[in-house]
């Protein structure tokens, strides 16, 4: 079967990993580009209110030097401390479930107004090792963008499963990305399963540009009867005065009685607090200056082992005209890369034959909803790892 990102030149494509999204510094330092939001505006100027952006041609001057397959890698392979091993470590069933709480918060990085990721190509694959935890990523679906990742640890404590379809909207002044599926963190010792919504990412270019997560998330685990609901609020500031960014309020509770176990308050990028409903006590569950701030970047440990569908190789020459501010160079190497995935599509239809995925099996519920199963029970160690 022939991967979709695969092409003559991927192979002598030499692989780019660049810096992840994180509290200070990295990309975020180095994309501040002048007259930005003039910019961004004139992208839109053609837009229609309403319209589904999820295959909008951005120009490669406003690309991340990454794909969206390696944004979502980043928030599990990418962390200073390690929440999610301390989902499997809990005492019991409220512990575990407050873990993954904020292992969930967690993996809510800082996005960069004007800049998004490359779209991932068919058949993309991303595959990263971070410590004994190894991450499978692949584009399971084009139209529409379907990503799919499996998680392993070599402990054998924690399974992750996500599958996720981002629709991105023009809105007139904003654009907002509605995140579709769910995120499965399986404590397999426990034999729980937790389900976990996605916030939603809100582009504000009108009166004043932002960018925010917003929206209530939802976790849920049926074999312990609890339940969170936690709302990313959006800003309430007028031409970038007052508000409050980056505000997260919620709470946990039984999803049997209804009774209210905490109460959940903060900051994403700050800390976030829980207050235990009956003693009144408050603790600190999330420090993103312990869990976002100075992540380090991938670096390759096995060329040989790099698969062509490689993110890092399918961009490689994309993402480093990008960092050279080559903007010619950058417009022309992801000409090509989106010309050979439209150029095997157009070869699999008259052949009459139907992409499967490598990794993962892709069905459609009732609702229309996509999910997404591995095909192998774990993950192997990968070519790319996470410097310890």
């Amino acid at each position: 079967m022939q991967v979709e990102s695969e092409s003559e030149a991927a192979a002598a494509t030499a692989p780019v990993l660049t810096a992840p999204l994180s509290l200070e510094g990295g990309l975020a330092a180095e994309l501040q580009p002048a007259n930005l939001l003039q910019r961004v505006l004139s992208l839109f100027r053609n837009v229609r209110p309403g319209s589904d952006l999820s295959h909008f041609q951005l120009p490669a001057t406003f690309n991340l030097p990454k794909s969206q397959l390696q944004l979502y890698g980043e928030g599990v392979y990418c962390v200073g401390e390690d929440y999610l091993r301390r989902c499997a470590r809990g005492s019991d069933a409220v512990e575990r479930f407050t873990a993954v709480v904020a292992w969930s918060i967690s993996t809510t990085r800082p996005p960069i107004f004007g800049f998004a990721p490359y779209n991932p190509v068919l058949g993309e694959t991303h595959h990263v090792s971070s410590g004994s935890l190894h991450v499978l990523l692949e584009q399971v679906s084009h139209r529409p963008p379907v990503s799919a990742l499996h998680a392993t640890d070599d402990t054998g404590d924690v399974e992750l499963v996500w599958c996720q379809n981002p629709i991105p909207k023009f809105h007139g002044t904003s654009v907002e990305a509605t995140v579709k599926g769910k995120r499965h963190v399986r404590l397999l010792k426990f034999s729980e399963s937790y389900e976990i919504d996605c916030p939603n990412l809100l582009i504000r270019l009108l009166p004043a540009p932002s960018v925010e997560w917003s929206g209530t998330v939802r976790i849920v685990c049926k074999e312990s009867g609890l339940e969170a609901e936690i709302c990313y609020f959006r800003s309430s500031a007028f031409l970038g005065l007052g508000g409050d960014p980056r505000c997260v309020k919620g709470k946990i509770f039984s999803s049997r009685s209804g009774e209210t176990i905490c109460e959940i308050d903060g900051h994403w990028d700050r800390t976030v607090s829980t207050k235990d409903e009956h003693t009144g006590k408050t603790s600190v569950l999330y420090d993103a200056a312990s869990a976002i701030a100075d992540l380090k970047t991938p670096v390759v440990r096995n060329q040989e082992g790099l698969s062509p569908s490689e993110s890092a190789v399918v961009w490689g020459e994309v993402s480093e005209a990008i960092l050279e501010k080559d903007w010619e160079r950058s417009r022309q190497a992801k000409r090509r890369v989106e010309e050979t995935a439209r150029r095997l599509d157009r070869e699999r239809n008259e052949k009459g034959e139907v992409w499967i995925p490598k990794h993962f099996s892709l069905t459609q519920d009732k609702h229309g909803s996509w999910e997404c199963c591995p095909l192998e029970k774990s993950v192997p160690p990968a070519p790319i790892i996470v410097p310890s």
